[in-house]
């Protein structure tokens, strides 16, 4: 085992680590395993030419920068899919995303560049040459283990696919109740890490944010359906016991995405939400989007937003299809939203999984 040298960078993938627990490195040893960190250094800069840290601050990386990484798989059509190593045949790994996520990608989007490339150095150990896993670093035990109801109220954001607008809208439902002097936390339940999103919604309000990083876990794509339910439910008994409260939460990427399907089609889920909103590009995205979550998850959505409510004529293109409100992230009416966000819950019908 080596020492690791000062100065390096810790990355948001890494948000759970202390400190203390990040002194020590050696050779790999075996395949790595989603949550294993690594000692490493920026071999060749690509598309990622930064790196964010745990407290939100965006470090510029450059040949040579020597920083902490943490292995896990990516889902993002605009970037990168990128999967953790099965063997221990790598010199070199792949920097998925901003937050320190490593990978090797399988397929990248061809508007943009190669990824920037790792040089590993080795794994972060402890004294006794165990490997550091984030996922053993837990920042959320909730004192409850079951689900008492009421409960607060989930507004759920899903949209298309990533850059949709979710966090967008999501972070206009908190400003909106918020306003109206609610008691709002927002949650982002599935995706990659970055801290940017949870950040702006609380600055929108919300008076505690989370996501599955809080839990360990640099990214979910790929885990056990199980595993990603119980981010889902201890995100839930955590900050959402009090039925007077609202709880925001968004599902990473679009509906088709394996996880956040996995979640639509469960009936813990299901019956937890209060209000859903649906993100979408453009208005023929939404159009399509709306028959997928009919069709195969039995919802209806109770208001539509994304970068399509930017655009007067996307909004006139939908109103020949759908009666469906639809409110502009990025210039919403909090009173008319509060008014959505509030009204009682509809029953959804049952998805074609159940």
């Amino acid at each position: 085992m080596k020492k690791l040298d000062k100065g390096f960078r810790m990355p948001s993938a890494a948000y759970t680590l202390p400190k203390k627990a990040v002194k020590r490195y050696m050779p790999i040893n075996r395949p790595p395993e989603i949550g294993d960190v690594i000692y490493g250094m920026v071999d060749t800069l690509g598309q990622h030419k930064s790196l964010e840290n745990s407290e939100g601050r965006i470090h510029t990386i450059h040949h040579g920068s020597h920083a902490i990484f943490v292995f896990g798989n990516r889902y993002a059509p605009d970037y990168y899919e990128g999967v953790i190593p099965t063997t221990t045949d790598f010199e070199y790994v792949d920097l998925l995303a901003r937050s320190g996520v490593v990978g090797q990608v399988i397929s990248q989007n061809d508007k943009i560049i190669a990824p920037t490339r790792i040089k590993v150095l080795g794994y972060v150990c402890d004294s006794n040459g165990k490997v550091v896993n984030t996922k053993d670093y837990n920042l959320i035990t909730p004192r409850k283990t079951e689900k008492k109801f009421p409960r607060a109220k989930l507004i759920l954001c899903v949209g298309t696919a990533m850059n949709s607008g979710k966090s967008a809208a999501a972070t206009a439902c908190v400003y909106a109740l918020s306003l109206q002097d609610k008691e709002v936390r927002a949650s982002k339940v599935t995706g990659t890490a970055s801290l940017k999103d949870i950040l702006n919604m609380n600055d929108a309000g919300a008076t505690y944010f989370s996501d599955f990083s809080y839990l360990g876990y640099p990214s979910t794509y790929l885990i056990p359906e199980q595993e990603a339910l119980d981010i889902f439910n201890k995100l839930d008994l955590k900050y959402a016991n009090n039925k007077e409260n609202y709880w925001v939460v968004e599902f990473a990427d679009g509906i088709n995405q394996r996880e956040t399907a996995f979640l639509l089609q469960s009936p813990e889920v299901r019956k937890r939400i209060h209000k859903l909103i649906f993100c979408a590009a453009d208005a023929f995205g939404a159009i399509g989007g709306l028959q997928v979550l009919k069709d195969r998850f039995g919802l209806v959505p109770d208001a539509i937003s994304g970068v399509c409510s930017s655009s007067p004529l996307h909004i006139k293109e939908l109103s020949m299809y759908t009666d469906i409100p639809v409110f502009n992230s990025l210039h919403a009416d909090p009173g008319e939203l509060h008014r959505i966000l509030s009204k009682p819950k509809r029953r959804a019908k049952k998805s074609i999984a159940e």
